[in-house]
């Protein structure tokens, strides 16, 4: 197939690449999300400042996250930049591809356990892209939901079985957050009272996912995860609450300091 009947990527788009060869000039590329057609990245394009050797930046076979800096549609050219991609673009845009390939996964999956031609799996996603904006987010919200989202489907009861038996099984995405707990008490049980007051905290939210462990006198970490932040913090609240009142209760000392939160996984 010629470069001139191929799809060629926008000026400012991320893509994926493969190195195909170093050279001192620079490099080149296939573009792995255009059917693999050739791309340049120039010496000039790889770091900043003065490159000596282009193979300490890049290797052939190696796959990079660049910026396309400009497209000659006649001549079927593509000059990229790997020195312009930051840091979190390039997490994203991993994630992204990341996200696509987990959907491919579960639309074949779809399609081999309901017996579903390639028109019938196409029809099934253009659905839930009607609904949603990916077809992760479909499959994450009919595990969080079940039927209630999938009913809203129109699909067959066999297709809806077979979508609700895959999402139940996927790992949802989840958060964490968590933080530094200081509690002291100088009475002579003082460390039992505390471990006490730990430990009815994780036995009153056995159905959320808390950990507490020691540091080293007086700290304790805090930990909580939850499906999104908002839920995360909901639980957080009381919990931090209900420590600050029985440590001082018990005449103990109270401190709760924040550590940043994070995204701790996805299906």
């Amino acid at each position: 197939m010629s470069t001139e009947t191929q799809e060629l990527p926008e000026i400012g788009e991320i893509v994926i690449a493969t190195i195909t060869k170093v050279s001192d000039h620079g490099a080149y590329v296939t573009l792995d999300e255009y059917n693999g057609i050739q791309g340049f990245l120039h010496v000039s394009e790889i770091a900043p400042g003065w490159v000596r050797k282009v193979s300490r930046y890049v290797k052939e076979n190696e796959k990079k996250v660049l910026l396309v800096k400009k497209v000659q549609a006649s001549r079927g050219e593509i000059d990229l930049s790997l020195k312009q991609i930051s840091k979190d673009q390039r997490k994203k845009k991993l994630l992204d591809v990341k996200r696509f390939e987990k959907e491919q996964r579960i639309l074949k999956n779809i399609q081999e356990k309901a017996k579903l031609s390639t028109k019938q799996i196409e029809a099934i996603e253009d659905q839930l892209l009607s609904k949603y904006d990916s077809v992760y987010d479909a499959i994450v919200d009919i595990a969080t939901k079940n039927k209630e989202s999938l009913e809203k489907l129109e699909i067959s009861e066999e297709i809806k079985t077979v979508i609700e038996d895959i999402s139940s099984k996927i790992k949802l995405p989840t958060v964490e957050i968590r933080g530094i707990l200081e509690l002291s008490n100088n009475k002579s049980d003082g460390v039992e009272v505390i471990r006490k007051i730990l430990l009815d905290i994780i036995k009153e939210n056995r159905d959320s996912k808390i950990e507490i462990s020691y540091i080293g006198a007086p700290k304790y970490r805090l930990s909580i995860i939850a499906q999104d932040f908002k839920t995360a913090e909901k639980i957080l609240k009381p919990i931090i609450e209900k420590i600050e009142k029985d440590t001082k209760k018990q005449g103990g000392e109270f401190k709760f300091t924040r550590e940043e939160s994070k995204k701790t996984g996805e299906g």
